[in-house]
C-alpha cells in the first residue's frame, strides 16, 4: 500500500466513529451481547443489495457483512454465532421488505443489519414508505431482534439515500452509520484516491470492505462494553421481556403502506390462466440465486394471469443482457388501454437486473387482476422473457 494511501487509510481508522450518523438507542443491541456473553446461541443476519451480497470482494469472507460477523465470533467466544447473508445485487428496500420474512426473518435472527442506501432513490417518497414499511416490520417481530441501519455511498458523486432512510432512523431511534462522513469525505478532499476502495465508484474492494465493517464494529464494539458492565444474561430480550422502549412504535412518516406485503413466487400462487408460459421449476441453490421458481415466455401472444389481493401491488422480472429479449406487456383489471410496458432488455452491461415494476400504489384494496402478455418477440431473441414474482398486500 502507497505511503498517501497508507496514512489516510489509518486517519480512517481512527475517526470510524464519526460514521455514527444515528447513535440511536441500542438496548436491543445490548440485550443481544448479554446473551451472547452467556454463551446462548445467536443469529446474525444482513439483508441488502450486492454490497451486502459482496459484490467485488475477491473472496465472500472479506466482504463487510462477514467480517462483522466474524467479530461477533471473536468478541463472544462462549457464544455460537451463526452467519445468514441475504443480500441480492440490483435490489431496493421495496423487495427487501416484500422477502424478509421468507429469507431473513425465517432463520430467526437475534441482530440483523439492512442496507438499501445505493440501490433506493434518493428522492423518492415511495422508497422512504418502503423502507420505513421495512423497519417497522423487523422491530415488531415478536422476539424483537437488534436492529442496525448501513448507509454506504457512491464514491463518484457522494450520492446515497440518507435524505429519505436518515429521518426514518431518527423517528425509531434505530443505531445507524454512514460511509459518507467517514469513507466518502476523504475522497471528496483529495486525501484518499478512491480507486484505493473501489474499482468501480460503487462497490468496494477488499480494502474497502474491511473499513465498512471497521465502522459498523466501532459502533458494535460501544455497545459491548455497556454488555460487558451489565453482565451475561441469557433471558435477555425476547418475547417475554416487557421493557422494549422501541414498542409501541411511534406513528409512521409515512403512510407505511407496505409493512404485509409478500413475494409470491410459482410454488406461492397459481395463475387462473396460462397458455405459453411454463413453470420453472430447476433448484434454486441460494438466495442470490435470484432467478428461478418463476415462468417463462418467449412465443408471441403468450399470455399468463393473476388474481391477487392487496392495494400494492408490484411484478419483478428480469431485465436480461443477452440481447434481443421479448417484451411483455401488463394489464391490470382488464384495462387493455392502458398497459405497462415490461421490456426485458437491459440497457447496462454489467449483468441481468432482478426488475420491480410498481403495477398499483395505494390502491383500492380487495381483488385486482394481473394479466401478462408477449407482445414483442422475434425468432432472434437470445433470451426468453422471465417472471420472476409477484407482490401483493
Amino acid at each position: 500500500m502507497e505511503k498517501k494511501v497508507h496514512d489516510a487509510v489509518k486517519r480512517i481508522r481512527k475517526s470510524f466513529q464519526s460514521g455514527v450518523v444515528n447513535a440511536g438507542d441500542d438496548s436491543r443491541i445490548v440485550k443481544c451481547m448479554r446473551r451472547a456473553l452467556a454463551g446462548e446461541k445467536l443469529t446474525v443476519a444482513f439483508l441488502g443489495g450486492s454490497i451486502t451480497q459482496g459484490s467485488l470482494a475477491s473472496n465472500p469472507q472479506l466482504c463487510y457483512a462477514y467480517q462483522t460477523y466474524a467479530w461477533w465470533e471473536r468478541a463472544f467466544p462462549k457464544a455460537v454465532i451463526s452467519y445468514w447473508n441475504a443480500g441480492i445485487g440490483g435490489t431496493t428496500s421495496h423487495l427487501g421488505v416484500a422477502r424478509v420474512q421468507e429469507e431473513v426473518m425465517s432463520q430467526m435472527p437475534d441482530f440483523i443489519i439492512t442496507e438499501f442506501s445505493v440501490n433506493d432513490e434518493d428522492e423518492s417518497l415511495h422508497f422512504k414508505e418502503t423502507y420505513e414499511s421495512l423497519v417497522r416490520r423487523i422491530l415488531t417481530t415478536p422476539w424483537k431482534p437488534a436492529l442496525m441501519l448501513v448507509q454506504n455511498v457512491r464514491y463518484d458523486d457522494g450520492g446515497n439515500a440518507e435524505k429519505i432512510h436518515q429521518p426514518i432512523a431518527e423517528r425509531y431511534r434505530i443505531p445507524c452509520v454512514s460511509m459518507k462522513p467517514v469513507l466518502y469525505s476523504k475522497v471528496a478532499d483529495g486525501s484518499l484516491d478512491r480507486r484505493a476502495i473501489t474499482p468501480d465508484d460503487l462497490h468496494p474492494n477488499d480494502l474497502g470492505h474491511e473499513l465498512v465493517a471497521g465502522v459498523i464494529i466501532s459502533y458494535l464494539e460501544q455497545a459491548k462494553k455497556k454488555a460487558e458492565a451489565l453482565g451475561p444474561d441469557p433471558y435477555c430480550g425476547g418475547e417475554g421481556d416487557e421493557d422494549d422502549s422501541f414498542l409501541p412504535l411511534p406513528i409512521p412518516l409515512t403512510r407505511s403502506g407496505y409493512e404485509s406485503v409478500e413475494r409470491r413466487r410459482n410454488y406461492q400462487i397459481v395463475p387462473y390462466e396460462k397458455q405459453g408460459f411454463h413453470k420453472d421449476e430447476t433448484p434454486q441453490l441460494s438466495i442470490s440465486d435470484c432467478f428461478k421458481r418463476g415462468w417463462t415466455a418467449k412465443e408471441l401472444g403468450a399470455k399468463i394471469s393473476f388474481k391477487v389481493q392487496g392495494e400494492n401491488i408490484a411484478v419483478q422480472y428480469r431485465k436480461t443482457v443477452r440481447k434481443p429479449a421479448p417484451i411483455a406487456t401488463l394489464y391490470l383489471d382488464g384495462d387493455h388501454q392502458h398497459g405497462i410496458l415490461l421490456d426485458s432488455n437491459f440497457t447496462q452491461d454489467w449483468g441481468d437486473l432482478l426488475y420491480l415494476e410498481t403495477v398499483l400504489e395505494h390502491g383500492n384494496p380487495g381483488e385486482h387482476t394481473v394479466e401478462i402478455e408477449i407482445t414483442t418477440a422475434t425468432e432472434a431473441d437470445a433470451e426468453c422473457f422471465y417472471l420472476v414474482s409477484l407482490i401483493t398486500g
